[in-house]
């Protein structure tokens, strides 16, 4: 009777457990499927692993809200790619920062490319003005823009019929480059003129250091732009100079528009004396870093560095080193003012987000970003000379 009685007890535990084992497996799987199969559930398992702001799931709730009228009431194609793109570049524009951007996977790939001096384009150096205009610095020699008369100063208004004020100039540059031999239509605006061109591409050659010797055993090097050569050609046409009896050197920085950072230091330390202070770093908590001379800080050449109101970045950083350690005079214009660096992080669901994380100041711990640098000697180019004022005196003080 006993036995009966255990058996009986035994077998509803069983039943129980087996049950509740069953049941267990159905909400599992239940579960397994809701969380992996469903995009509510993979937003749900996301907000449990994630920690999202307030201000996060606002705009979340926003986008979706917009995005349920749209898919109730537009009448027309919906790329849900390209408004995913552009959703995330105008809120990244929000920030009102002109040097920082979401490129979309293209544009990463394109700025990324390494030309090695050489791409396919028309050939002109720009630069953004203190509107967000692009503003043509200079076209190169022999290019495909020099050809069709484009000028200094001029405003690329338009590429293809996209408007380009406000955009990257990375961005902006990479749309006017392209397959040899195919054509690129631009708007132009030169003072109350808006002129339309339509121009064929070619392969151009870029030089980022032009040297030669004046007279009076002056040396003159032009660094056109700061690149990944830029120091070690700049130390070559140093050394040719002096081997052809120059003792004084006039660097041009005119027109330069930066580069890399790196390249501006290591030209910096040739004339920079060791130890001393080259740059210093801002970080947005207010970190600083110091960039030491690590060179020999050659001083065995009087020398003037040229600037004018398009020599930023890069260009500023090597002026505020030369001109704080009084290794150089500075002649000219008050540069552009562009004391910001920043930082390209790739998105592992593609594209980068160029990011502005530092400012930089100058040796003695001056503001550059949107002031400039005062040169030690000021003079103006007058826009109706043909004569270089500005590099007769820097001649004129080196004689």
């Amino acid at each position: 009777m006993d036995f009966e009685k255990r058996n009986k007890v035994y077998k509803v535990v069983m039943l129980v457990l087996l049950t509740a084992f069953v049941t267990f497996l159905a909400t599992f799987f239940g579960v397994a499927n809701y969380y992996t199969k469903t995009a509510a559930g993979k937003a749900d398992l996301l907000s449990k692993n994630v920690s999202i702001s307030d201000t996060s799931k606002d705009i979340q709730s926003k986008i979706e809200m917009v995005k349920s009228y749209i898919d109730q009431n537009y009448k027309g194609v919906v790329d849900e790619s390209k408004m995913e793109e552009d959703a995330i570049k105008g809120y990244v524009a929000g920030l009102g920062d002109p040097y920082t951007v979401y490129m979309t996977q293209d544009e990463y790939n394109e700025l990324m490319v390494n030309v090695n001096g050489n791409y396919v384009g028309i050939g002109v150096y720009m630069t953004t003005d203190q509107d967000g205009n692009i503003v043509v610095v200079k076209p190169i020699d022999g290019s495909p823009a020099a050809a069709a008369g484009i000028m200094s100063g001029d405003i690329i208004g338009k590429v293809d019929g996209k408007a380009c004020q406000g955009e990257d100039i990375n961005i902006v540059s990479n749309e006017i480059k392209g397959k040899e031999g195919t054509t690129v239509d631009l708007e132009i605006l030169r003072g109350t003129q808006t002129i339309d061109l339509t121009i064929t591409r070619k392969t151009v050659v870029i030089q980022d250091v032009v040297s030669k010797v004046l007279d009076n055993n002056i040396g003159y090097i032009q660094i056109l732009s700061f690149d990944e050569t830029s120091s070690a050609n700049f130390t070559k046409a140093y050394n040719d100079l002096k081997s052809k009896g120059v003792t004084k050197l006039i660097i041009d920085v005119r027109d330069n528009g930066g580069g890399i950072v790196t390249d501006a230091t290591d030209i910096a330390q040739m004339f920079v004396p060791r130890g001393n202070t080259m740059m210093i770093t801002e970080d947005k908590n207010g970190k600083q870093q110091v960039t030491k001379s690590e060179g020999t800080g050659s001083n065995d050449m009087k020398v003037v560095l040229l600037v004018n109101g398009n020599s930023a970045s890069a260009s500023e950083i090597l002026t505020a080193a030369l001109k704080d350690n009084k290794a150089a005079t500075v002649v000219g214009e008050t540069t552009f003012g562009k004391g910001v660096m920043q930082e390209i992080f790739p998105i592992q669901t593609g594209g980068a987000l160029k990011i502005t994380i530092q400012e930089f100041k100058t040796p003695n711990g001056d503001t550059i970003n949107k002031v400039g640098i005062k040169p030690d000697v000021e003079v103006a180019q007058p826009a109706d000379s043909n004569e270089d004022a500005q590099l007769n005196k820097a001649i004129e003080l080196l004689k």
